[in-house]
C-alpha cells in the first residue's frame, strides 16, 4: 500500500475556487434568452424582459431573414450535424463555399474555418512558431487569451510589447537577428478597452525586421470597411497583412472562425494544426447561415452605419453627464467602475431594479483597479432604450457615489479616463450610409434594423 493520506480532490478543488470568490475575479453567468423578434430584448430565468447591452451579436445578423433562412433550408436539407472531422465526411460543399467568400472578403487566396476563433487563434500561432526553425512572437500585452494560448503551446521565444506602444516593440525586434522567422501578433480592436491597433506601424516594422503579421479582426470584420472586412480594410492595408483571424459569432451573428492568407500558409495550418484536424467540423446548417451573414454583409452597409451613429451618440451622451467611458475609437463602450465588487453590483442593480442587462468585466480581463462595464450598442436599440441606460447609470452613480470623469480627472486618471484624451471615432462620419429612413426612425424612437 501507498503510505501517506490520499489528495483530497474535491476540497482542493473548493479552494482554488474560494480564493477566486474571495478576490473578486469568480464568474457568475447570468441566465440571458436573447428574443430573436424582439432585438434587443431578451428574458431571464424568471421570464422578465431585459434590455441586452453587451451582446457581441453587434449587427444584430443572429435573427435577421436571410441567415435564419439559410440555416433552416441547411436544416432540411443536410441534418443538424456534420458527420466529422473535415477528412472524414465532414468536408461539405457549404465549407468550401464558405472558405472562399471568407478569402474574397479579405482578399486572399486562402481562407481555413475552425469550430471557433479561440481554437483559429490557438492552432495557427501553436503549429506556424512549432515549424518553422526558432521563430519567435512578438504579442501586444493586451492580446485575447486565445492567441497567448497559442504561443504558450507553442513553446516559442515570446516578447511581450506594451499596448500599441510601436517604440517598443521595435525594440525588442532588434534583439532577434533579421534571419530568424518571427509574428507579430496584435488586435485590430481590442474588445474591453475598444483601442485600435496601429496597424500601418506594426506593418511598416515587421517589414523592416522580416516579420509575419498575425491580425485578429474578431470585433472588427462585419463593422468595418466596405465590405466588412475590418479595420485592415477600413484602413486600405488589408493586402499587407500575412494572417487575418476573424470570427463567424460576433457581426455575423452564427458561431465559428476563420483563418485568411496565402494559399501556402493556410494549406500548412490545414495539414499540421491538430486543433484543426482532429474535431468535428461545424454543422452544415451553421455553415449556410454564417455564408449568408457574410455575403448579406459585404452588400449591406446600414447595419454597421446605424451601429455607429448609435455609437457616437450614446459616448456623446454619457460624456455629458460625466458618467466616465474609457475614450477610444471604436464601436466599445467601456464605463469604468474601478473596483470589482462594485463593477458587479452596478451590473447586478441594472439587471434587477432597471431591466437593462450589462455585464461587469473584473480582473483577468481586465486589470485590478480598471474594472468596468462593457457597452455595445447595437442598431436595434431606439432612442428611449438610450435614455433609459443613461438615467439608469446616473442613478446609480449617485446612489453608490462613483467617481465621475471629474472625480478621475482630480485623482490623475485611470484607464485613459480623466487624462484630458480627447479620440475621434475611427469611422469617418461621411464614410456613413444614412438613409432617410434611418433618421425618420431615430425621430419616431424606431430601432434602425431594416427588418
Amino acid at each position: 500500500s501507498t503510505a501517506g493520506a490520499k489528495f483530497d480532490y474535491d476540497n482542493f478543488f473548493a479552494t482554488e475556487l474560494d480564493k477566486k470568490k474571495r478576490d473578486q475575479s469568480y464568474r457568475y453567468f447570468n441566465n440571458i434568452n436573447r428574443l430573436a423578434q424582439a432585438y434587443p430584448t431578451a428574458h431571464t430565468g424568471t421570464g422578465d424582459n431585459v434590455t441586452v447591452w453587451c451582446a457581441n451579436d453587434y449587427l444584430g445578423m443572429s435573427r435577421h431573414p436571410v441567415v435564419t433562412e439559410a440555416m433552416k433550408r441547411a436544416v432540411d436539407t443536410y441534418g443538424t450535424g456534420a458527420g466529422g472531422t473535415r477528412n472524414i465526411a465532414g468536408n461539405a460543399a457549404l465549407h468550401l463555399k464558405l472558405e472562399a467568400s471568407l478569402a474574397d472578403l479579405h482578399n486572399t487566396d486562402a481562407a481555413l474555418v475552425f469550430s471557433s476563433c479561440f481554437v483559429a487563434n490557438d492552432a495557427t500561432l501553436c503549429t506556424l512558431a512549432q515549424k518553422m526553425p526558432g521563430c519567435h512572437i512578438f504579442s501586444d500585452a493586451s492580446n485575447h487569451a486565445s492567441m497567448i494560448q497559442g504561443m504558450r503551446n507553442s513553446r516559442a521565444p515570446k516578447h511581450v510589447f506594451r499596448h500599441n506602444d510601436v517604440a517598443h516593440l521595435e525594440s525588442l525586434l532588434q534583439s532577434v537577428p533579421l534571419e530568424t522567422p518571427k509574428i507579430i501578433a496584435f488586435e485590430s480592436v481590442y474588445s474591453m478597452c475598444g483601442s485600435v491597433g496601429p496597424t500601418q506601424e506594426i506593418i511598416d516594422l515587421a517589414k523592416k525586421y522580416n516579420a509575419l503579421t498575425f491580425l485578429d479582426e474578431v470585433h472588427a470584420v462585419g463593422m468595418y470597411g466596405a465590405r466588412g472586412a475590418g479595420v485592415a480594410e477600413y484602413q486600405d492595408l488589408m493586402s499587407q497583412i500575412d494572417i487575418i483571424t476573424g470570427t463567424l459569432g460576433k457581426a455575423f451573428g452564427v458561431v465559428g472562425g476563420y483563418i485568411a492568407g496565402s494559399a501556402n500558409l493556410v494549406d500548412m495550418v490545414r495539414s499540421f494544426a491538430p486543433g484543426f484536424i482532429f474535431t468535428t467540423s461545424l454543422p452544415p446548417p451553421v455553415v449556410a447561415a454564417a455564408l449568408s451573414s457574410v455575403e448579406y454583409l459585404k452588400e449591406s452597409r446600414l447595419e454597421r452605419s446605424g451601429q455607429q451613429l448609435n455609437v457616437r451618440d450614446l459616448k456623446a451622451r454619457l460624456r455629458d453627464v460625466g458618467i466616465p467611458v474609457v475614450p477610444n475609437p471604436s464601436h466599445i463602450v467601456p464605463v469604468l467602475v474601478g473596483d470589482a465588487a462594485m463593477a458587479k453590483r452596478v451590473s447586478d442593480e441594472l439587471l434587477r431594479d432597471h431591466a437593462i442587462y450589462v455585464q461587469s468585466i473584473n480582473y483577468p480581463t481586465v486589470s485590478v483597479g480598471e474594472e468596468r462595464l462593457r457597452i455595445t450598442p447595437t442598431p436595434g436599440h431606439t432612442p428611449v432604450m438610450m435614455d433609459e441606460l443613461v438615467r439608469s447609470l446616473q442613478v446609480l452613480w449617485k446612489k453608490h457615489g462613483l467617481r465621475s470623469e471629474a472625480d478621475w480627472a482630480l485623482e490623475g486618471g485611470r484607464a485613459g479616463v480623466g487624462c484630458g484624451k480627447v479620440v475621434e471615432q475611427l469611422v469617418r462620419s461621411e464614410d456613413l450610409v444614412v438613409p432617410a429612413s434611418y433618421a425618420n426612425a431615430r425621430e419616431e424612437n424606431r430601432a434602425m434594423l431594416v427588418v
